[in-house]
Parts: C-alpha cells; structure tokens; sequence
C-alpha cells in the first residue's frame, strides 16, 4: 500500500527538482549539486567541483580512496539528470 505511493512522489519531487536545476543559472546549479553531494559524503571528498556542461557533468577533486570517488560519482548520478561525462576526482 505504501509502495507505489511513494515511487510516485519520489518521482514526482525528482521532476520538480529537474524543473527547478533547468531554470536556475550554471553556476548556480554548480553550487547546488556541489553543496548535496558534500551533504551526502561528509569529508570523502575534498575540494569538490561539479561543472555543468550542456551535455553532462564533469566531477573533480581529491579523494583518499577509489570508493570515496565511486560515492561521489553515484551521489551526482542520483542527483542530476545530466550524465557523467568525467570523474576527474583524484585518488590520493
């Protein structure tokens, strides 16, 4: 009963979302996706970057392990609806 009620809003809030990145500046939808994807990984990933480009997004920064790179490039899968086009997060 509360399954298919909540597949409907999840995706429902994701259309929102989608709707309101579209609308907003680059730089703006840079932060905004810079900012959750933080949120979601803590510490993981240092000096996050998140450029927005007409066809994807390009991921950087330094990580001290493959999986902490791996987590970010899920969290901005998740997030956008623009594909990954580079995972330039460095491993250290």
């Amino acid at each position: 009963m509360f399954g298919p009620r909540r597949i409907w809003s999840n995706r429902f809030l994701d259309a929102i979302m989608s709707l309101q990145m579209m609308a907003e500046p680059v730089c703006q939808r840079e932060e905004r996706l810079e900012t959750l994807i933080e949120r979601r990984l803590g510490n993981r990933v240092r000096d996050l970057r998140v450029m927005v480009r007409a066809t994807g997004l390009i991921l950087q920064g330094r990580a001290a392990t493959y999986h902490a790179k791996q987590l970010a490039q899920h969290a901005a899968m998740e997030m956008a609806t623009l594909p990954i086009l580079s995972n330039e997060i460095e491993v250290k």
